[in-house]
């Protein structure tokens, strides 16, 4: 398994976390007959990969993040290595295919695959299907906003899908949360929470960098509180990147 370490206890409240559980839990739990994979799915900064990583130590799971140079053969080697299980005799794809099924049956736990869309785009997304039909374990597809389009044109993966569900943006109540946590030490008043989330373009990972920011200020002018008075005309990362400087010389 993955030895990422990430606060468990405190991003289980996160409405993406929650969604990503409640979808592994019908996978795990699915009536006999039913499909057993799923797509997990948004736009980048959505929290998809955080609600992963929480779901790894929730459910045991097999995660792997897959890259753009990846081949097949170097899937299944992962795979088999976050299981902790070495390749068995000569490792051709087949083999290696047949020993991942075999384990992840065994073991009862979901396979979680994480950047999927560079699976479907490199035709490696049979593969996992293999995986699933001959193990019957649980497959997450985690992909980017357009996933279950892409997987339309793979008829015997979309047909084993249980269900398609989107991560949503981040609401206030992720906010409140992340507060805690990126910025115990101050108070946000209400106003400038509001811009926050807004100026965040409701985006998980641009939140937390902006809660450090504000962390940041209150400890270097020794504030308890801000409010958009003493936050000023500050920068909040957003989509848009800086604009350019004029050059004095």
């Amino acid at each position: 398994m993955t030895d990422q370490i990430e606060p468990i206890k405190t991003i289980a409240p996160l409405r993406n976390v929650r969604a990503m559980v409640t979808l592994l839990e019908r996978l795990q739990n699915r009536t006999y007959g039913l499909p057993g994979m799923a797509t997990y799915y948004g736009f980048s900064g959505y929290g998809k990969s955080t609600a992963a990583i929480y779901a790894i130590n929730q459910f045991g799971a097999c995660y792997v993040e897959v890259r753009e140079t990846w081949t097949t053969k170097f899937l299944l080697e992962t795979i088999l290595r976050e299981l902790g299980v070495a390749p068995k005799g000569r490792p051709s794809i087949a083999r290696m295919a047949e020993q991942v099924a075999k384990e992840l049956a065994i073991r009862d736990i979901p396979l979680l695959i994480d950047e999927a869309d560079i699976l479907v785009r490199k035709n490696m997304i049979e593969v996992v299907r293999g995986l699933h039909e001959d193990s019957q374990a649980p497959v997450l597809l985690i992909g980017e906003e357009q996933m279950p389009q892409k997987l339309q044109q793979w008829e015997r993966v979309h047909g084993r899908m249980l269900d398609y569900v989107a991560a949503q943006p981040a609401c206030m109540d992720d906010l409140n949360h992340l507060a805690q946590i990126y910025a115990p030490e101050v108070d946000l008043d209400e106003a400038f929470r509001k811009r926050l989330l807004v100026e965040s373009h409701h985006s998980l990972r641009r939140l937390v960098v902006n809660l450090a920011k504000v962390q940041e200020l209150a400890m270097t002018h020794d504030f308890t509180v801000i409010n958009l008075d003493n936050w000023r005309d500050r920068a909040f990362q957003a989509i848009a990147a800086p604009a350019p400087r004029r050059n004095l010389a």
